[in-house]
């Protein structure tokens, strides 16, 4: 019997395959069609992707989604294919996936494990080389106590980085280029520059985050009810505080500290990132370094979601890739384009 993950399923062009994959339920929607036909969307997921499955009512399958739990490991067997809608299953069946199987099922594949292992790698040595004393701790300060909620968020639930461990790579990647640009662009601060991007996205450690036993991201009434950047600025302003508490001394020892400008400045490049009103930003770009962040962080997102689409859209043409949400088509360019 072969077995597949969830990207491979994904990567399928106009071939037919037969054979298992293991899964956990992200989410179930139940739906109606234009007549008032009701089925059920449901989201599928593994360490390497996620996809959607349309369940009509009268299949013999319905009633067992229709009362499945969120986070339920499920074994789907069926003949795959890819259509316009994406993957489509015929002749599926359900099968158990034993405890034993569920604990492989919760390992990275090795490729990912590795990605991974580098970005937090990265994460450390870059923000150890921050020289500013005060950016300094407040890095190693959410590096140490937060490694572990950290290590599991995801960057999004749909669009780029949207696996657990997502956010790390996404923010290893935007601080290796924010460390380059700052060659370029020398009268960027590059303490404070670095130290945003480390802490841009932070509030998704609640919005979109994992349990240790699982690879259904949560929800949590703060990441509904505030969003990830309100809740970014809430942490620093808490962690910032406890830092100047306990570490008195070196906040003290500096010459002109203006470390009530410094954290501003440093608020305003999680608060801005987004770069405008309609994408969620509250107060748009008004330094270099809120500049730069908000770019870098588009650049490593649309290179994510780019990399994503070669790999999973199907053709429409030779070198054309279908529409890929929510890039335009994808024009693939000449030589080997690697993610």
């Amino acid at each position: 019997m072969s077995t597949f993950s969830i990207l491979e399923l994904n990567q399928l062009q106009d071939n037919q395959v037969s054979g298992q994959v293991a899964t956990q339920i992200q989410s179930v929607s139940e739906k109606k069609t234009k007549n008032g036909k009701p089925y059920l969307e449901v989201t599928f997921v593994d360490s390497s992707s996620s996809f959607s499955l349309k369940i009509w009512d009268n299949s013999p399958d319905f009633d067992t989604f229709a009362s499945a739990s969120i986070g339920q490991f499920i074994g789907l067997d069926a003949d795959w294919s890819k259509g316009d809608y994406g993957i489509e299953a015929k002749n599926l069946s359900l099968y158990t996936i034993n405890d034993e199987d569920k604990q492989a099922f919760l390992q990275s594949d090795p490729e990912t494990t590795s990605i991974q292992e580098q970005a937090w790698q990265d994460i450390n040595e870059l923000a150890q080389s921050i020289q500013d004393p005060r950016f300094n701790l407040l890095c190693q300060t959410l590096l140490t106590k937060h490694a572990d909620s950290f290590r599991r968020a995801a960057a999004a639930r749909r669009n780029h980085h949207a696996r657990r461990g997502g956010l790390i790579e996404h923010v290893s990647q935007m601080m290796r280029a924010a460390d380059a640009l700052c060659l370029v662009y020398p009268t960027w601060n590059r303490d404070l520059l670095l130290t945003g991007t480390l802490f841009h996205d932070i509030g998704k450690l609640w919005e979109n985050n994992y349990p240790k036993d699982s690879l259904t991201q949560t929800r949590k009434i703060e990441g509904e009810l505030m969003g990830h950047i309100p809740l970014g600025t809430e942490f620093v302003n808490h962690l910032w505080k406890e830092i100047q508490t306990e570490h008195a001394d070196v906040f003290n020892s500096i010459e002109q500290p203006n470390t009530h400008e410094a954290k501003l400045h440093l608020l305003h490049l999680i608060l801005s990132h987004h770069g405008q009103f309609d994408y969620g930003s509250p107060v748009t770009p008004k330094t270099p370094e809120a500049w730069a962040l908000h770019y870098i962080d588009n650049i490593d997102a649309k290179h994510e979601m780019s990399c994503l689409t070669y790999a999973e859209a199907g053709q429409i043409t030779e070198q054309i890739y279908d529409r890929r949400f929510p890039l335009s088509e994808q024009v693939k360019p000449l030589g080997k384009v690697d993610g």
